[in-house]
């Protein structure tokens, strides 16, 4: 089984960040930048499970529910994550997002 502790570790960080930013910094393009990585993070565990299947789209949730939702997608994608180069661009997709938000 593969650990996918750093995907939930990256997760959790980015989603303390957006929970602790004032929403002037979220209305500024962090929520916007978290909801792209959470849709990001929920279409590659949807394919995984159902390669078949469209993915679902995640909807907008709005700019104070964003940090839950990267830590639903990253938890659901840690869960059917098989391969340590999937989780290794998993990884980098949630750090490079946390870098473009600006928290």
């Amino acid at each position: 089984m593969l650990d996918t502790t750093p995907l939930t570790a990256a997760v959790d960080r980015f989603a303390d960040h957006l929970r602790a930013a004032p929403q002037s910094r979220l209305q500024r393009g962090a929520a916007a930048e978290a909801l792209g990585l959470a849709r990001e993070l929920s279409a590659r565990a949807q394919h995984a499970e159902d390669p078949e299947r469209e993915p679902r789209r995640m909807p907008d949730a709005g700019m104070f529910a964003v940090a839950d939702q990267i830590t639903v997608a990253g938890r659901d994608l840690a869960v059917v994550l098989r391969e340590p180069g999937e989780l290794a661009e998993a990884v980098a997709l949630v750090e490079e997002a946390q870098k473009r938000a600006g928290v």
